[in-house]
């Protein structure tokens, strides 16, 4: 009986071992920056994410997987401080219209809280199948590249169409069921869901500031969700097998990229178009491509 108790804490103790030497901290830290710089561009974090684990050798066994997975979502705290940071007049005036003292700030709360509805609806129905069939290099792949073909359209339809004008005060109901719906479309990974709420809310008649601040404001509430819901679901396991520091290097790194990402990207996108973001998802699909081809992936 000693010896299999003994023979269990072995087996343990290399478990361990082997998961502190999987997630390094200079492998959180890099992961912590994939996630700060995708998460609000166009180009998909989930996607960049799943490609940067498995070229790093991250949550590659059997014992580590719900726990790289796991990680994977919950750094995304990092980004979501960001937008509380960058945004905070914003986030102020929709709590006080929560109390009734801000009438703009309530439209964009409860704009906000439509919006939100479909893809937590859709997410928590299907999650167990959207991890089993759609959580892969290839399906990334695939929506890299649909995504990047359907920017370089819109792109050029939103130059031959005078410029958006409503502002995020505007938004009526309709738009946000609107944006809600085409946020599901991001359940799919590699597809981005700050493209499909930006092209969305561009469509519908927004200026680009309110297409872009609708689209961060969503993102923090849908990341917030989906991060909470993990952390209760599998937190412990993140932690008994990465322990705090690594993780905790992951968040800074996502939080400090994040802020910067999102400044340039704001600059960007009020001076040029969505082209760039568009010729990069077809770029990087075709060096994954290429990465599979050799077995890197």
């Amino acid at each position: 009986m000693l010896s299999i108790v003994r023979l269990v804490t072995v087996l343990a103790t290399a478990t361990s071992d082997a998961a502190s030497h999987e997630l390094t901290a200079a492998k959180a830290l890099i992961l912590g920056i994939v996630e700060g710089v995708t998460e609000y561009l166009p180009i998909s974090s989930t996607g960049h994410l799943l490609v940067t684990q498995k070229l790093l050798g991250v949550g590659d066994t059997d014992a580590t997987k719900d726990a790289a997975d796991t990680y994977a979502i919950t750094i995304q705290a990092g980004a979501i401080l960001a937008v509380v940071v960058l945004y905070y007049a914003r986030l102020k005036s929709m709590a006080s219209g929560l109390v009734g003292r801000d009438e703009n700030g309530r439209r964009v709360l409860v704009a906000l809280a439509i919006a939100f509805v479909p893809a937590a609806v859709v997410g928590v129905a299907l999650e167990n199948a959207i991890k089993n069939h759609l959580f892969g290099v290839g399906p990334v792949i695939a929506a890299w590249i649909v995504g990047g073909i359907v920017i370089l359209y819109a792109a050029r339809y939103f130059r031959e169409r005078p410029a958006g004008t409503s502002r995020l005060e505007d938004m009526t109901v309709r738009a946000a069921v609107v944006i809600g719906i085409a946020q599901v479309l991001a359940l799919w990974p590699g597809t981005s869901r700050s493209l499909v709420t930006i092209l969305a809310a561009l469509a519908l008649g927004f200026s680009m500031p309110a297409a872009l601040e609708f689209s961060f404001l969503l993102g923090l509430a849908t990341l917030t969700a989906a991060t909470a819901f993990e952390a209760l679901k599998h937190g412990s396991e993140l932690i008994d097998t990465y322990g705090w520091l690594n993780p905790l290097i992951g968040f800074v790194a996502a939080f400090v990229s994040a802020v910067l990402a999102v400044r340039w990207l704001v600059g960007y996108l009020n001076k040029h178009g969505l082209e760039l973001f568009g010729w990069y998802r077809l770029v990087v699909a075709a060096l994954a491509l290429v990465l599979v081809a050799t077995g890197a992936l």
